[in-house]
């Protein structure tokens, strides 16, 4: 980098050595560009130009078409479909995936306010339990305080619960959930 750097510096002194140069000796330097030569700078500024506009315009070429617009339908006179159903999002999706998924802002809300469940606890099980041991204590679990079974008012311990079960059964969900929780 710092090569090129210094190649453009001094081809730019280079250049305004020699103009300074020809203005003081009073050189008489006319510019003549024959037919043909203009012909050529036209066609590479034109080519240059069209480069421009089609690099520019790339994401409206190369868009994906989708069934919608294949089919002839009413919404697309009135543009409602648009209004509702754009995939404008999705097609810039695909250029870098996101960092942070719906369960990594969930961990890090509950981590600010200081109140991330401790699902492990609420299970009953450690750590490095298994996917069948959590399976099988989240249904013991669930048998005993489900409010059908128990005809208490436990719908909220049984929602902590499906919680606890639905993070800790899941392997990405696991694994995100651990690297916000804080074992003591």
């Amino acid at each position: 980098m710092k090569k090129i750097t210094i190649f453009t510096i001094s081809l730019l002194v280079f250049g305004v050595v020699n103009i300074a140069y020809a203005e003081k000796n009073g050189l008489n330097m006319d510019l003549i560009v024959s037919d043909e030569e203009k012909i050529i700078l036209f066609a590479g500024f034109s080519i240059g130009v069209i480069g421009i506009f089609l690099f520019l315009a790339r994401d409206i070429i190369l868009r994906r078409k989708t069934s919608y617009d294949k089919e002839e339908l009413e919404s697309k006179k009135e543009k409602t479909y648009e209004k509702y159903h754009s995939d404008w999002g999705d097609d810039y999706e695909e250029l870098g995936q996101r960092k942070n998924t719906k369960e990594d802002k969930e961990f890090q809300d509950a981590i600010s306010n200081d109140d991330l469940p401790n699902y492990y606890q609420i299970l009953g099980i450690s750590k490095d339990s298994s996917q069948e041991e959590i399976k099988t204590k989240f249904r013991e679990l669930a048998k005993k305080t489900h409010p059908d079974k128990t005809k208490k008012n436990s719908e909220e311990e049984m929602a902590e619960l499906n919680k606890a079960y639905e993070v800790l059964s899941d392997i990405e969900k696991r694994e995100t959930y651990d690297k916000y929780l804080k074992v003591d």
